[in-house]
C-alpha cells in the first residue's frame, strides 16, 4: 500500500512507498495497480473510507494564521505608530486620561478591522466549499459522483471534455485524452495522453474520455508538491484603485495640514511633543483607517447574500465590474433554453425504420456522462433493452472540433461496426451522399431549424464505408422566464446578445421568440479563421456591437465577440459552461459559469450561477449595484468627513490661534463616526436603473463641495458661540464637537442616495439604531460633562436644529452637482416633486 507523509505514517519518508506520487510518474499502470492494490473496479465504499483516514483528504491544505497573531497584527503599520506615538506621547506630558482614550481606540481600531477581516474571509471560505469541484469515481462496482475532496489513491476515476483532473493518475482505459497543462508547465498547446500516460492535478481536459486510476492526492500530488513555489500576481480592481487613490488623496492632504499646523503653532511658541500629539490624533482621526476593512466587509457579506439567488462569487472585487455591465453574451442552451431535449420524429435517407436510426444513435451514446443529446436520444427508443444485445466496445465522445461521437460497436450477431452522431454538415462530408441526397438533408435541417429544431446527422459503417441513415430533430424550447428576464435586463441598462453554435434558422427562430431581435451574424463571417491571430476589421467590430446574437459560433469566435465589444468601451459579461469558453470567461469583464459548467469554466468565472436560466444573473447584477452604492457612498462620506474636519480644526489654529476641539473630543469623535459605519453594509440602498462605472470626478467634487461647506457651517457654530451664546472656550470645543457628531452622521444619511436624503429607500433599521445609539452617547458626553466641559441640553437641541437646516442646505449642493454633473435625471427635480415622490413612490427607482 502507498502511504503519504501525514502524522499517522511511521515509515520512512524517502521510501517511494510513502510518495503515491512518485508511482504516478514512475511506475507503470500494471506496477501501480499492484502497489495500490486497486483494479478497474475500483474500490469497494468501506476500503475508500480506510484509506482516506489513512490518507487524508484530496486538498492542500493552506497555512492558517494564528488568530492572536492575525489580531496582533493590527497594531504594526503606520497608522497603529501615530496612534502609539501619540500615546507615548501623552505618557510623556502626564496626560494620562489622553492616554487611556487613546489605548481604547487603537484597540478599537485593531478589534474592528481584525473582526472585518474574519468575517469578510469566513464569507468566501464559505463560498469557495459551495464550489468544491466533483469527481466520477467507480465505488462497489457502480459510478457516482462525489466531491473530488474524498478522492483516495486507488480509486478509478472517470476523465472526460471539461474537467479538472481532481488527483494524479494514470490512464487506464480509452482512446486518448488531449489535456492543457498550461497551470503547470506554462506549455500553452494541450498534450495528447494515451493508456500508460499519467495526468497531473489542475491540468484540464479539452478533448476525448478516459478512465484513470489516482495515484496521488492531495499534498503528494505533482501541484502540491510545487505549490510552495508558485505565487500568483493578483492585479487590483479598478475599485480597488480608486479606494487607494481616495486613501493617498487624505493622507497626502492631511499630513499636509498636519505639518503646516505644526510650523505655525511652533512658531507661535507652542510646546513641541504637545502639538506633535494633537497632531498626530487630528491625521489619525482624519484618515480613513475604516476603509479597506467596511469596503472587504461590504463586498463579503454582499457576496454571501447573492447566495441566496444561487449565485456564487468566486472574486469579490467582480462586485464591481458586475454592476458596470452593459452588455451580455448569453450562451442559448440551458441559458435561455431549457436544455430538456426532446426528441422529434426523425427524417430517414438510409432507413425505412424511425426506431433504428433512433438506436444507431443511442449506440453512439454513452448514458453515464448524463449528456442532454444523448439522454434525449436514448429516451427516443420505444424499447431500450433492445440495447442489452449490444456491447460498446469503444467510444469517443463529442468535442467543439470534430463535432461528433463515434463508438466501435459487437453486434447481436458478434460483427463489429461504427456508428457516429453529430452535427449533420459533419455527417454528410463523411458519408459523402449522393449530390441529390445531400440536396434533400440539407433542406430538411434548413426546415427544421425554421421550426426552432437543432438536428444531428447519424450514420453506420460495417465496412470502412460511411452510410448515412438520416436526422433526428431535438427541440429545446426556450425557458418560461427567458423573455422576461431579457425585458428586465434592458430595463437595467443591459443589451443582451445570444451566443450558439446553432446556425441562424434556429437562432433566428429562438431569438425572436425571446423578444431579443432578428439581426444574427455568422460568426466566421466576422472573424478571420485563426481565433482572433489577425486584428478584427473596423466593420466587424460596429456589425458586433450592433448584432443581437451571433450563430454557429465556434470556442475562439466568443473571445473575439468579448475583445471586440471592450474595444468599444463596454463592460461585457459573458456566460459560459465548457472547457473552451475559458479564455472568453477570462477575458469578460464579468465571467459567468452557468449551471451545469463545468470544472474548467467555473475555475475561470467570476460567479458562478447554480440554478439554470438568466434570472440568476440580473438579480445578481442588481444586489451588485446595490453593493457598489453602499461602498460608493462610504467613500463620499469619508472623504467630506476628512475635509471637514482637517480644513477646520487647521483654518481656527493658524488663524484665530483656537484649538476649536480637544485631543480627547478627536479620538472620541473618531470611535463615535466609524462604529455605526460598520452597519452600512446592511443598509437598504437605491437600486440604479442603470450601469453603475466608478466615476473618480463625481466622488471627489461632491465629496469636497460638501466637504468646504461644512467648514462653512462649522464656521458658523464658532460665530454663534462666541457672539450670540458668549460662551467661553471649554464649552465652546464642547459645542463644536457635539456638532460635529451629529453633522457627520447626517452627512452620511446624505450620500447614501442621489435623491434627496428623505426619499426612499430609507435607511435600514440597523443603521438607524446604531446612528441613534452614538448620538445619544455623544449628547450624553456634552450634557453630563462625561471627559469635557458640560453645556446646557437647550445647546445640544440648538445644535441639533441647526445641523438639521444645514441637511437641507448640503441636499440641495448634492442635487446641484449630480446636476452639473449630467445627473439631473436621477437628482434633480422640485421640492415638492421630491416631497411627493418620497410619499408616493412609484416609476422604476426600486428600493430593497
Amino acid at each position: 500500500m502507498a502511504r503519504n507523509n501525514d502524522s499517522k505514517t511511521k515509515k520512512n519518508s524517502s521510501s517511494p512507498e510513502n510518495k503515491p506520487g512518485t508511482s504516478v510518474e514512475k511506475l507503470s499502470l500494471d506496477e501501480l495497480q499492484r502497489q495500490l492494490n486497486t483494479t478497474l473496479g475500483g474500490l469497494s465504499q468501506a476500503e475508500a473510507e480506510r484509506r482516506l483516514e489513512q490518507y487524508g483528504r484530496n486538498t492542500i491544505e493552506e497555512e492558517k494564521v494564528n488568530p492572536i497573531l492575525q489580531f496582533l497584527s493590527y497594531f504594526w503599520g503606520p497608522i497603529p505608530w501615530m496612534i502609539e506615538v501619540a500615546a507615548v506621547l501623552s505618557a510623556i506630558l502626564g496626560h494620562w486620561v489622553d492616554l487611556i482614550i487613546i489605548g481604547i481606540m487603537l484597540l478599537v481600531n485593531a478589534l474592528v478591522g481584525f473582526w472585518h477581516e474574519y468575517q469578510a474571509a469566513n464569507a468566501v471560505e464559505e463560498l469557495k466549499k459551495q464550489l468544491a469541484p466533483k469527481a466520477r469515481v467507480r465505488r462497489d462496482g457502480a459510478w457516482q459522483e462525489i466531491d473530488a475532496i474524498n478522492l483516495v489513491p486507488g480509486d478509478v476515476v472517470r476523465l472526460r471534455l471539461g474537467d479538472l483532473v481532481p488527483a494524479d493518475v494514470r490512464l487506464a482505459d480509452g482512446e486518448y485524452l488531449s489535456i492543457d497543462e498550461s497551470a503547470l508547465t506554462g506549455e500553452s498547446l494541450p498534450v495528447d495522453k494515451k493508456t500508460g500516460d499519467a495526468a497531473y492535478s489542475g491540468s484540464v481536459v479539452q478533448q476525448g474520455e478516459m478512465v484513470a486510476i489516482v495515484g496521488a492526492t492531495g499534498a503528494n500530488t505533482y501541484f502540491g508538491r510545487t505549490a510552495g513555489l508558485v505565487s500568483s500576481a493578483k492585479s487590483a480592481s479598478h475599485f480597488q484603485k480608486a479606494v487607494l487613490t481616495i486613501g493617498d488623496y487624505l493622507i497626502y492632504i492631511s499630513l499636509f495640514l498636519a505639518a503646516a499646523l505644526i510650523l505655525v503653532m511652533l512658531f507661535r511658541g507652542e510646546s513641541f511633543l504637545t502639538i506633535v500629539q494633537f497632531a498626530l490624533i487630528l491625521v489619525v482621526a482624519a484618515i480613513p483607517v475604516a476603509l479597506p476593512a467596511v469596503l472587504s466587509m461590504t463586498m463579503a457579506i454582499g457576496a454571501r447574500s447573492l447566495t441566496r439567488f444561487k449565485a456564487i462569487v468566486t472574486r469579490l472585487e467582480a462586485i464591481e465590474e458586475m454592476a458596470g455591465v452593459d452588455i451580455l453574451c448569453s450562451d442559448k442552451t440551458g441559458t435561455l433554453t431549457q436544455n430538456k431535449l426532446t426528441l422529434g420524429d426523425p427524417a430517414l435517407f438510409g432507413t425505412d425504420d424511425a426506431q433504428e436510426i433512433i438506436r444507431v444513435g443511442a449506440l453512439a451514446s454513452k448514458e453515464e456522462d448524463r449528456d442532454a443529446i444523448d439522454l434525449a436520444v436514448l429516451a427516443g427508443l420505444e424499447n431500450k433493452d433492445s440495447l442489452k444485445s449490444y456491447e460498446q466496445q469503444k467510444f469517443v465522445p463529442f468535442d467543439p472540433v470534430s463535432k461528433r461521437t463515434e463508438a466501435a460497436v459487437k453486434g447481436p450477431d458478434g460483427k463489429t461496426f461504427k456508428v457516429t452522431k453529430g452535427a449533420p454538415q459533419v455527417i454528410l462530408e463523411l458519408c459523402k451522399p449522393e449530390q441529390d441526397i445531400t440536396r434533400q438533408a440539407n433542406a430538411k435541417v434548413d426546415e427544421f431549424a425554421q421550426k426552432g429544431y437543432r438536428t444531428l446527422g447519424v450514420a453506420r459503417s460495417e465496412d470502412d464505408h460511411w452510410m448515412f441513415l438520416g436526422i433526428l430533430p431535438l427541440y429545446d424550447p426556450p425557458r418560461d422566464d427567458s423573455a422576461d428576464t431579457i425585458q428586465r435586463a434592458k430595463e437595467h441598462g443591459i443589451q443582451v446578445k445570444m451566443v450558439t453554435g446553432d446556425n441562424v434558422a434556429i437562432a433566428r427562430s429562438i431569438s425572436s421568440e425571446l423578444g431579443l431581435g432578428t439581426s444574427i451574424y455568422v460568426a466566421k463571417d466576422l472573424f478571420d479563421e485563426g481565433g482572433g491571430e489577425k486584428p478584427i476589421s473596423k466593420k466587424a467590430i460596429e456589425q458586433v456591437e450592433r448584432a443581437d446574437g451571433f450563430a454557429e459560433v465556434f470556442p475562439e469566435h466568443k473571445y473575439d465577440i468579448v475583445h471586440a465589444l471592450q474595444d468599444q468601451g463596454h463592460i461585457v459579461g459573458m456566460t459560459g459552461d465548457g472547457v473552451n469558453d475559458a479564455p472568453a470567461l477570462k477575458q469578460a469583464n464579468a465571467g459567468v459559469a452557468v449551471s451545469g459548467a463545468t470544472d474548467a469554466a467555473r475555475s475561470a468565472s467570476d460567479l458562478v450561477l447554480t440554478a439554470p436560466g438568466l434570472s440568476v444573473l440580473v438579480k445578481a447584477v442588481e444586489e451588485a449595484r446595490k453593493i457598489f452604492e453602499r461602498m460608493n457612498s462610504y467613500s463620499i462620506y469619508r472623504i467630506t468627513e476628512t475635509i471637514r474636519i482637517m480644513i477646520f480644526v487647521v483654518l481656527s489654529m493658524t488663524i484665530f490661534n483656537f484649538y476649536p476641539i480637544t485631543t480627547i473630543m478627536i479620538i472620541l469623535l473618531a470611535l463615535l463616526n466609524d462604529l455605526p459605519i460598520m452597519t452600512i453594509a446592511f443598509d437598504n440602498t437605491w437600486l440604479d436603473p442603470k450601469p453603475i462605472r466608478w466615476d473618480m470626478r463625481r466622488v471627489l467634487t461632491l465629496s469636497t463641495t460638501l466637504g468646504l461647506i461644512g467648514v462653512v457651517q462649522t464656521f458658523g457654530v464658532l460665530v454663534i458661540a462666541k457672539l450670540v451664546l458668549h460662551l467661553g472656550q471649554d464649552q465652546i470645543q464642547s459645542l463644536i464637537y457635539i456638532k460635529l457628531a451629529v453633522a457627520g452622521h447626517l452627512t452620511l444619511f446624505i450620500t447614501r442616495t442621489k435623491h434627496s436624503f428623505f426619499s426612499r429607500p430609507f435607511p435600514a433599521p440597523i443603521l438607524l439604531f446604531a446612528v441613534l445609539a452614538t448620538q445619544v452617547t455623544a449628547a450624553a458626553i456634552v450634557g453630563f460633562g462625561i471627559l469635557v466641559t458640560p453645556i446646557p441640553w437647550s445647546y445640544i437641541g440648538l445644535v441639533w436644529v441647526y445641523c438639521l437646516v444645514w441637511m437641507f442646505i448640503n441636499d440641495w449642493a448634492k442635487l446641484r452637482v449630480y446636476e452639473h454633473l449630467g445627473l439631473s435625471g436621477k437628482g434633480h427635480r422640485s421640492f415638492l416633486d421630491r416631497l411627493q415622490e418620497s410619499l408616493h413612490p412609484g416609476g422604476r427607482r426600486r428600493s430593497v
